[in-house]
């Protein structure tokens, strides 16, 4: 018989996700002793410390605390999940959702994306955070998203993932290069000249694989991790680029024109995909979220 309640998880995970007693009864709309006798309660009964207590510092998790923290958090969604199709099998999704964003993916795909949802469903709220890869597959690892658009590079074990949509590399170009006006371009007749590297990972292992892949070495003169600072870059006449993601305007923010161009040899295409913990089991919330941004790119970018 489980001598813990679902209230106690509660207090124990809005402590956590703050790190101060204070923070979580604020959030709670509880006294703060209410909140420390119940966690208090929660490691008598399951014996084991769940925090360190620092005073002046608040809390922070114990390892056991940082592992319960996770498999607490989901409990109580699912619970939320339970009581909403206990009153109808047709009830509003609603909750908050945790998603983290590539950070060149986020401002073409996004803004689109939690707009339409959230008309979709009003009772949602979106929690939005753009990062690189290692720090959204970390997120998605410790708890911290719920799901996470990204590409389906270098994805752990852990991590499980559903294609979107798939993109093609192309080259980047000012709009006075002397290729401006050509077809299909080949590495080999662009690699010596100077080129602009997009420098986040996994962007820059998957362009440089790509000349290596060729038997080329391009000549880096500039690398950013800003997809904007490669493009203006490029708009400059500093050098061309290689790049997936693409805005549909093709001027940059000082408002020079660039031109794109595929590239003539066949390569691996990016995949994006929404990606969650693999051993986690999704909510309703999630799996509506997923399953709109399926339909979405389906409709916009052809089947992923």
């Amino acid at each position: 018989m489980l001598n813990y309640t679902l209230r106690q998880l509660e207090y124990f995970v809005a402590a956590a996700d703050r790190g101060s007693v204070a923070r979580a009864a604020e959030r709670l709309n509880v006294s703060q002793p209410s909140v420390s006798n119940a966690i208090a309660k929660l490691e008598d009964q399951l014996g084991v410390q769940l925090f360190i207590r620092q005073h002046a510092q608040g809390v922070s998790l114990t390892p056991t605390g940082r592992r319960l923290h996770m498999e607490a958090r989901d409990l109580l969604r699912h619970a939320e999940d339970l009581f909403d199709s206990a009153h109808s099998a047709n009830s509003a999704i609603t909750g908050e959702l945790s998603l983290g964003c590539f950070v060149t993916l986020g401002p073409l795909f996004m803004p689109a994306l939690v707009t339409l949802f959230t008309q979709h469903h009003p009772a949602v709220t979106i929690r939005l955070r753009e990062a690189i890869q290692d720090d959204l597959i970390n997120g998605l690892v410790n708890g911290e998203f719920d799901l996470a658009l990204l590409y389906d590079l270098n994805l752990p074990d852990a991590v499980e993932s559903k294609p979107l949509a798939r993109f093609a590399p192309y080259i980047l170009l000012p709009e006075a290069h002397r290729l401006s006006g050509a077809g299909d371009i080949s590495l080999t007749d662009i690699a010596d000249e100077p080129f602009v590297l997009l420098d986040v990972p996994p962007s820059r292992g998957y362009f440089l694989g790509l000349f290596e892949a060729a038997g080329l070495q391009p000549n880096v003169i500039f690398s950013s991790p800003s997809l904007e600072m490669v493009r203006g870059l490029v708009g400059q006449s500093v050098g061309y680029s290689l790049l997936v993601t693409r805005p549909r305007g093709d001027l940059t923010y000082d408002g020079l024109r660039l031109v794109t161009r595929p590239l003539s040899e066949a390569t691996q295409e990016s995949t994006v995909c929404m990606a969650r913990l693999a051993k986690s089991r999704p909510t309703r919330l999630m799996d509506a979220f997923d399953n709109f941004c399926q339909t979405w790119f389906s409709e916009h970018y052809g089947d992923g």
